[in-house]
């Protein structure tokens, strides 16, 4: 029984990393996709985890399938594609904030009958984001694995990471990416996506509306601001944590990784007999391991170990 697992992109983060004495942008080849992020975030963090996807019969697709299992991800639904691999050039602002363009290849590929049904329906979580729902097949396949999911009990988590350039337009977003609410448990939104998918830029208002469409757990993620969540009809919000940014790249997913990893410890079930005190102290431990990735270059690379969390909790 795996703890998570995850589906959609892993891909190659071309990520701006500086200019060179000529001014001319440098670039590091640093493994991410949502998906993959948060399967590898949870398992840095102790969690079991899994990824269902599919890369490029090429040097990257290698090299991301190896990242996967260096970092204990189960890659055996993981497949290959003629396909290249799918790259991101991630450009970074002077801010830390970032800009992409995709350059889509192998993860768009994945078919239903690609999906390993085994995964989807021996796990406590399975978790998605809306960019495998920008194309088909990968659509279809995202969408029947959360509906496997759901008619075997596993709790299904989704965060509709929006990217404009993957889209035709933003109606055409907002259809797809509020299309798999009905099967959503969990739902992670930052404040930019907030109003895209509940109409309203106020937390309170949109998580309510998330509430009253089913969605058991709301967390939306403000930056530095903190984590805003709505469970069982009440509401919070638990601060930051302070940190010098080099690269919010990841930090999303991290987050997302962090709280699950911590939900799928319970005994008894991910969400059964939460109250908001633990709840608030799983948010405490996400934005932590949030503000360390925030901290460091890359996706991946710079997602913090359980050890290094805890290592810091006993140098407070």
């Amino acid at each position: 029984m795996m703890d998570i697992t995850t589906i959609g992109e892993v891909l190659i983060d071309l990520t701006q990393t500086g200019v060179s004495p000529q001014n001319v942008p440098l670039f590091a080849s640093n493994p991410g996709g949502a998906p993959a992020n948060v399967a590898v975030a949870a398992a840095r963090l102790g969690a079991k985890t899994a990824f269902i996807g599919k890369v490029g019969r090429d040097g990257f697709g290698a090299y991301l399938t190896g990242v996967l299992k260096e970092n204990g991800v189960d890659v055996s639904g993981l497949r290959t594609d003629a396909a290249p691999t799918t790259m991101a050039v991630v450009t970074v602002s002077d801010t830390g904030e970032r800009s992409f363009r995709f350059v889509r290849g192998a993860d768009s590929a994945l078919s239903p009958d690609e999906v390993d049904a085994r995964l989807v329906e021996n796990t406590k979580v399975l978790h998605f984001g809306s960019v495998s729902l920008t194309a088909a097949p990968a659509r279809s396949a995202t969408l029947f694995a959360a509906r496997q999911a759901r008619a075997h009990g596993v709790l299904v988590s989704y965060d509709p990471n929006y990217r404009d350039a993957l889209w035709t337009s933003r109606e055409e977003a907002v259809e797809w990416m509020r299309t798999p609410l009905p099967l959503v448990d969990v739902l992670k939104l930052s404040d930019e996506e907030l109003p895209l998918i509940t109409g309203t830029d106020d937390p309170e208002e949109g998580s309510r509306r998330m509430e009253a469409e089913g969605v058991k757990l709301v967390l939306i993620t403000m930056g530095a601001g903190g984590a805003f969540y709505r469970w069982q009809g009440k509401t919070g919000l638990v601060p930051g944590v302070h940190t010098t940014v080099a690269d919010t790249n990841g930090a999303g997913d991290t987050f997302f990784g962090a709280v699950l990893s911590r939900l799928t410890r319970r005994s008894g079930g991910p969400l059964e007999g939460l109250a908001a005190p633990e709840l608030e102290e799983i948010l405490s431990f996400a934005n932590r391991a949030a503000a360390k990735t925030c901290s460091r270059s890359g996706a991946i690379p710079a997602m913090p170990t359980l050890a290094e969390l805890e290592n810091g909790e006993k140098a407070e």
